[in-house]
């Protein structure tokens, strides 16, 4: 499926005002451009074009409020100036399995000053020597570099990747989890409330029995 097609299928009837992440991966590109994506898309804040076939990024829109870009597993070998021109709000950024050899084709980068993570697996450009070194004297404002920081320490998962949806379905799922412990516990309760009752039912029984038991005595004693 190509890229205009896959976009108006993800919008679903919605205008692209109201459309805050938009997944495009594995459908394709004309001539390796970005298509199909305006700046109608104004409150878009990730864009996945995951293995798409694009060679270059300069038909990107300004989009204001993007803060997550995925580009993994594309043609991409340069250009880089248009996503700091055009995001400047960008804060995690995908290159990973692209054509980018030489540490000077990122330096555009160095404009985007709210970028906070920067993924660049599987191309060229981590093969040489000091690179990670490089990266990070190249771009200061940067957290993390292929996950992980100039310490090595491994992003956390509130640092790395998350879009708030995960977050709101694990809110859900433990305000279930308390509900169903709630009604454990009223259950419980109802359990000990008939064991009390049952306790009170069977206490005159007792007391009647042992009545008779008295009278019986009383009786073979007038014998």
């Amino acid at each position: 499926m190509d890229m205009k097609k896959r976009v108006s299928l993800e919008l679903r009837h919605r205008s692209p005002t109201e459309v805050q992440e938009l997944v495009l991966d594995n459908c394709r590109s004309s001539e390796g451009k970005i298509e199909g994506i305006t700046e109608e898309f104004s409150n878009l804040e990730l864009l996945s074009l995951i293995n798409v076939g694009v060679t270059s990024v300069a038909d990107i829109p300004k989009l204001d409020k993007l803060k997550k870009l995925e580009l993994s597993d594309n043609r991409i070998s340069g250009g880089l100036e248009v996503l700091a021109e055009r995001l400047v709000n960008l804060t995690h950024l995908n290159l990973s399995g692209n054509k980018f050899k030489d540490i000077s084709t990122l330096e555009p980068l160095k404009k985007l000053p709210q970028l906070k993570s920067l993924d660049l697996f599987n191309c060229e450009v981590t093969n040489l020597a000091d690179y990670r070194e490089s990266i990070f004297k190249l771009l200061p404002q940067l957290t993390y570099l292929d996950g992980y920081d100039i310490d090595d320490c491994e992003a956390s998962d509130s640092d790395g990747e998350g879009d708030g949806v995960e977050d709101e379905e694990d809110e859900e799922g433990e305000s279930e989890d308390f509900e169903e412990e709630e009604d454990d516990e009223d259950v419980v309760a109802e359990e000990d409330d008939e064991d009390d009752d049952s306790d009170e039912d069977s206490s005159p029984t007792k007391g009647v029995k042992r009545k008779r038991d008295l009278e019986d005595e009383d009786d073979d004693d007038d014998e």
